[in-house]
């Protein structure tokens, strides 16, 4: 009787769901449980609604409950691992899987789930694996087909391509898909192809930042730099209340100087969203990069925002006028917000300098604090990584947003893939990591670098860079690094010889936006093999040369999970 009664009861809730009443549905499953508190069933079904719902806390509540009453279940336990996976607790989901795989192996879905886990835990070799597993039991499977299409693009592999075609043989109305094989095919070197795959998904799904971001990218890279922006433009048109649209726009138009664009199109924001203030801090930011500087003063005299973000900004307008102290003031109110805030420490950096304040000495000149080692690679082994990276750039383009001029930049994750070359640098890499580490000076509570010296670190994003003659890389920080790094591959002819310094790294010059004349506190001459390793809270840019190429690894270092 009470299971028809459950039944029932699951039904109507659904049945409301279906016709949009969800507050009718939230009212049946609330009814419900108070009724059968302990049905494991039951349980599920309010979880998967509340999951569905957004409301997590209550989605792992219900299936923690459930779990209490049906223990063995496999179906509860893989949906209290997904809702912790949407918590960003993957950590703790994935190991409650582990321990079931005697038990769940045969199950196709427990695979898909744990293979989720660990791509999110950035374990992308054991998430294909255990993509690859699911696929044995279920080769349709549609979750585990689109995971492991994905990874192989991530990954470099081959068969990318294949993967999502036989992905979209079953799943044609995934506009997710279609990105994917999209950028897929960029990669196999058929860009043409990919612009039309991503300008009819554009037309679909007009407000698909991602999707954007990627067709202006593959824009600029078949040579279109004048309307590279089109199908921002376009959609703004049609969606002119999408404040994320209008934004990531600004975003790519300043990811190359065009800086006064984004101003423009920020401006009109302004007027439009006139309860929004971070449009009028958006047009101080690239009002001032763009080296409107009285228009800038303007708007951050009548901004009413406060908050860290806009003191890091405010504190970059004041130092282009040369009002150190009062930039120092702002970055210390934001530091104090936020002390990890990697901007506001590389801001604070210049801030000091330009006062002569000695605690710009303790910051980044300590002893250990930039190192510049050599791998250990052997030659033969350096050259056929060369090699390998020379194919991986024939593809690669240059991408928005980042500091290289004139130059290429390998897609995705560079360790992430499989060839034997670049699993060897990433070994080698590790070990000079720690031996960075163990050089450093003791642990500091108050440095942004120090006070993580003996946390457990990890490589968050890899990349190679090829810089043809006169590129360079501009000033710049990566603000979600602790360390930051470049592994030399290849040196243009002049570097040793009468312009040594060309191709040279800087470390501590200021970014050009900032308009400052002060000299870099180092700069160090590159040396094929070796490995320049330094606090990402340092400004550093490359000086251009005037032939050959220069290619370079780079990679984050951060704190791990």
């Amino acid at each position: 009787m009470a299971a028809a009664d459950i039944a029932m009861l699951r039904d109507r809730a659904r049945t409301l769901l279906d016709a949009g009443d969800i507050a009718g549905a939230r009212s049946v499953y609330a009814g419900a449980l108070r009724r059968y508190p302990h049905d494991p069933g039951l349980l599920n079904s309010a979880g998967n609604f509340h999951a569905g719902q957004g409301d997590l806390d209550e989605a792992l509540t219900l299936f923690e409950r459930a779990i209490l009453n049906a223990p063995d279940d496999a179906e509860l336990i893989m949906n209290r691992c997904v809702v912790l996976s949407r918590m960003a607790r993957a950590s703790e989901a994935l190991p409650s899987l582990l321990r079931l795989e005697r038990r769940m192996a045969h199950i196709a879905r427990y695979w898909s789930v744990r293979a989720s886990l660990e791509k999110t835990l950035d374990d992308k070799n054991a998430a294909a694996a255990s993509y690859d597993r699911c696929l044995a039991l279920h080769p349709t499977h549609l979750q585990a087909r689109h995971g492991r299409a994905r990874l192989a693009l991530e990954r470099g592999e081959l068969d990318a391509v294949a993967r999502f075609e036989a992905a979209l043989a079953g799943q044609q109305g995934d506009a997710q898909l279609w990105l994917g094989y999209a950028q897929a095919l960029d990669c196999a070197g058929q860009s043409s192809r990919a612009l039309e795959i991503g300008r009819a998904l554009a037309r679909q799904a007009p407000g698909w930042t991602d999707l954007l971001q990627f067709l202006a990218e593959l824009r600029w890279a078949l040579g279109d730099r004048d309307n590279f922006c089109a199908d921002f433009a376009e959609s703004a048109r049609l969606r002119p209340d999408d404040c994320g649209l209008i934004k990531a726009w600004c975003a790519a138009l300043a990811g190359v100087d065009r800086h006064a664009e984004a101003a423009d199109i920020a401006g009109d924001a302004v007027r439009r969203f006139s309860g929004d203030e971070t449009w009028r801090l958006a047009e101080a930011v690239y009002a001032g990069a763009s080296g409107d500087d009285d228009r800038a003063e303007r708007l951050f005299a009548d901004l009413p925002l406060k908050g860290p973000e806009r003191a890091v900004q405010e504190a970059r307008h004041r130092l282009r006028r040369m009002e150190a102290e009062s930039a120092e003031r702002l970055l210390n109110d934001a530091i104090g917000q936020n002390p990890t805030e990697v901007a506001a420490w590389a801001l604070r950096d210049i801030a000091w300098r330009l006062l002569g304040d000695s605690r710009s000495e303790w910051l980044h000149r300590q002893e250990g604090l930039v190192q510049f080692v050599n791998t250990g690679i052997a030659p033969n082994a350096l050259a056929e990584i060369v090699s390998l990276m020379h194919r991986l750039h024939d593809t690669g383009s240059m991408p928005l947003g980042q500091s290289i001029r004139s130059g290429t930049q390998t897609q995705g994750g560079l360790f992430d893939r499989l060839e034997p070359e670049v699993r060897l640098v990433h070994a080698h890499i590790v070990e000079m990591i720690e031996r960075y580490r163990s050089a450093l000076p003791p642990v500091d509570p108050e440095h942004p670098l120090l006070r993580h010296r003996d946390h457990q670190w990890r490589i968050k994003g890899s990349w190679s860079i090829r810089a043809r003659a006169g590129g360079h890389h501009s000033a710049h920080i990566h603000p979600h690094g602790l360390l930051s790094s470049a592994f030399y591959l290849i040196l243009p002819p002049t570097a040793g010889g009468s312009d040594a310094l060309g191709g040279a790294l800087e470390l501590g010059r200021p970014p050009p936006d900032l308009r400052l004349d002060l000299p870099p506190i180092a700069v160090i001459e590159p040396v094929a093999g070796h490995c320049a390793l330094f606090p990402s809270t340092l400004y550093h840019g490359t000086r251009p040369f005037s032939a050959g190429q220069r290619m370079t690894i780079a990679f984050d270092v951060t704190l791990a999970a």
